[in-house]
């Protein structure tokens, strides 16, 4: 009798472990549910959540950011010079895989942050098949009777900022997102603008009027801009600068009239701030894109533009410290980025970025520019030297100019021994000319294998050779021209920002948001 019921604890005992273990491991595809970011240790709860995601912004893209600054900066040490989320208390590292693969998209990823379910790439809000839709926590706050800002230096209606208030089975459908943006009861979008206002084939109803029939506040100038008030209920604030894909330009490119994130995110406070609480969703949307085209200097350019942003919000912080949780992610990293490239061994050299004026995008304006008047045949790259130069530091030099520079350089002329550094080598030159005879060649004639794909990535070939030197140069390199599957970093400062530290799946994040903020 005595081991019939030893053998029975054993087996309650045995129950009890498994139970345990399949709640440690979720099927976030069914029922969402809280892991390991997240305690039951919660007596103050935040009311003001800042919730900002660099777009494809790993380590790596923080780092650079933060060598950039050091080796531009009057400091001794590079670990002088931090970004402010890196000086968050929090810190923590979170995997970004989705349902069909551990290389995910913004789309999934996003959905994961904002509704904890994970989901396949492409989709938005919205279960693998598209059959249910899955509730935001921006939803949620708005029905707790908080305030709601979402702002992307992209499209609002591309896949991050879109996954915080649209349930879409493609993130490519749009006017639907946009439909979902005019007829939101959200209180402040801004940043970029919309990629299809009057759908797919231009024919249908502006969603921006659609707007403010409901409501909205719709500013697209800077005086339209600085007059947004605490006063106005519902605002879309759409930068006065936009790119061809209606994205505010790139930070370095310092466009006249552009606003900045900062901007948008203190006229966002503006806006949202209230008794009952807010919450706001930032993202830098374009170091994303511009580690696609491992143009290092654009993605450095828009982490710190992120950061600038997150200031903001930490000086918001600073006076409401008992209520304020400010976090910042990424939904992945995107290019797979390093500090360190074989040509330069154990050294960098981040002050060469700061040559660079241009983006990969809009250099190749230059480059039409050229072709109007010039043939394959009767191109010479010497002829776009100075603008090469004025892009991006790089120097055409002589074989005569380079025996110079080097004498004076031994003699310890510091400034032939720069100039020397910038200015291309024979094999770089090489490089450079071949891809200036590709981005001479109209598109369909230019070659189209798998080397050549490893080489420019679908980018301009010119463009990207320029920043592919650059960037070896300053001891940067990439292994893609894709997102990659490398666990991003998350920091937090606030109300239950310990809570984010530790290593865990980014769904984490949504359950330790609500959880915080007493969702």
């Amino acid at each position: 009798m005595q081991k019939k019921h030893l053998w029975l604890s054993l087996v309650l005992t045995l129950a009890v472990i498994a139970a345990m273990i399949g709640c440690a491991t979720p099927d976030a595809t069914t029922t969402p549910e809280s892991t390991s970011a997240v305690t039951d240790d919660s007596s103050a709860q935040a009311k003001y959540v800042f919730l900002f995601i660099g777009d494809g912004m790993g380590v790596a893209q923080r780092n650079a950011a933060e060598l950039y600054l050091a080796a531009t900066s009057d400091v001794e040490r590079p670990e002088d010079v931090q970004l402010l989320m890196n000086t968050f208390p929090a810190q923590g590292m979170n995997t970004t895989y989705d349902l069909t693969s551990v290389i995910p998209d913004s789309a999934s990823t996003a959905t994961a942050i904002a509704t904890g379910y994970k989901t396949t790439s492409g989709t938005i809000g919205m279960n693998a098949d598209g059959t249910e839709s899955y509730e935001t926590i921006t939803e949620i706050a708005k029905k707790a009777g908080w305030e709601v800002g979402v702002i992307s230096t992209v499209s609002i209606d591309h896949a991050t900022p879109a996954a915080f208030y649209a349930h879409e089975p493609s993130r490519s459908n749009y006017y639907n997102i946009d439909l979902t943006l005019a007829n939101s009861d959200f209180d402040y979008f801004a940043g970029g603008g919309v990629k299809r206002e009057f759908g797919d084939d231009g024919s249908q109803s502006s969603v921006i009027e659609l707007a403010e029939q409901n409501g909205y506040t719709v500013a697209d100038t800077i005086e339209e801009f600085n007059a947004i008030s605490a006063d106005d209920e519902k605002v879309w604030a759409i930068n006065p600068v936009l790119d061809a894909d209606k994205a505010m330009p790139f930070d370095i490119l310092n466009e006249e009239n552009s606003l900045t994130l900062a901007d948008f995110v203190s006229k966002g406070i503006e806006v949202l701030d209230n008794e009952t609480g807010f919450i706001m969703v930032v993202e830098g949307g374009k170091i994303d894109w511009a580690c696609h085209a491992n143009d290092a200097a654009a993605s450095i350019g828009d982490t710190l533009a992120l950061d600038d942003a997150i200031n903001v919000a930490y000086q918001f912080y600073l006076e409401h410290p008992d209520e304020t949780l400010i976090i910042a992610t990424a939904d992945h990293e995107t290019g797979g980025m390093t500090i360190g490239y074989a040509g330069t061994q154990y050294s960098t050299f981040f002050d060469k970025i700061q040559y660079q004026t241009s983006t990969y995008d809009t250099f190749g304006t230059v480059l039409d520019a050229y072709k109007e008047n010039h043939t394959p045949e009767n191109a010479d790259l010497n002829d776009l030297a100075d603008e090469i130069e004025a892009a991006f530091g790089l120097k055409i030099i002589s074989a005569e100019e380079r025996a110079s520079l080097t004498a004076q350089a031994e003699a310890g002329d510091a400034d032939a021994e720069t100039t020397l550094s910038m200015a291309l080598t024979e094999l770089e030159l090489a490089e450079v000319q071949a891809g200036f005879e590709q981005s001479m060649l109209d598109e369909e004639l230019r070659a189209a294998d798998d080397y050549t794909y490893l080489l420019y990535g679908g980018y301009d070939p010119l463009t990207m050779k320029l920043t592919t030197i650059l960037n070896q140069k300053a001891g940067i390199a990439w292994t893609s021209y894709s997102h990659t599957g490398i666990p991003v970093q998350t920091s937090a400062i606030g109300v239950g920002a310990d809570l984010f530290n530790g290593y865990y799946d980014q769904t984490d994040i949504f359950y330790t948001m609500t959880d915080i903020a007493g969702l």
